[in-house]
């Protein structure tokens, strides 16, 4: 029975990534889980994936639909989440406003209370695309004062800045 006891089997942390549809979610999981670029498709559901940060920390992260009709299901997958990865297209400033909104909507939840938040300003790499500044400014972040959040550049198609923000995730799990 002590052999069974010490190898409990450990729970990998789970991560949500969220964000309007063509922000680039799975782009960005599949590029840092096989240092590729995929091709695919708008998601319907969800995908998991375990991200693999060195030999003693990986995380469980859901990838979940970002089009209209799947937000109203996003409550169904916030139960156990430790981090919410908030995923933007830095290059779309007309849709800043509807992610404001669905950013402010799904942390108003319960389950939410006190999570950490990770904004990720993908498509850095395009011409015209925000500061991070400015995509902070116009989700209204500052506004977070009950939880810890960061904000983050990359490019999912170039691989810039994943390592990094994907290793901020993990410290802003030991944060909450």
């Amino acid at each position: 029975m002590g052999a069974i006891k010490s190898k409990r089997f450990k729970k990998t942390p789970q991560v949500l990534l969220m964000g309007l549809d063509s922000a680039g979610k799975s782009t960005l999981l599949y590029r840092q889980q096989r240092g590729v670029v995929m091709e695919t498709s708008p998601t319907v559901g969800f995908n998991v994936a375990t991200v693999e940060l060195d030999k003693k920390t990986s995380l469980s992260v859901w990838d979940v639909g970002g089009q209209g009709t799947m937000r109203p299901n996003w409550k169904y997958y916030l139960e156990g989440c430790k981090v919410l990865v908030f995923v933007v297209d830095s290059s779309d400033r007309a849709r800043m406003g509807e992610a404001q909104k669905a950013l402010k909507k799904i942390l108003s939840h319960e389950h939410l209370k006190g999570v950490p938040l990770m904004v990720l300003a993908n498509k850095k790499d395009l011409p015209n695309s925000l500061t991070i500044r400015e995509v902070s400014t116009l989700l209204e972040l500052d506004s977070y004062t009950d939880r810890v959040w960061q904000i983050q550049a990359c490019s999912a198609l170039k691989g810039l800045g994943l390592q990094q923000a994907f290793l901020s995730i993990a410290k802003l799990m030991h944060k909450a």
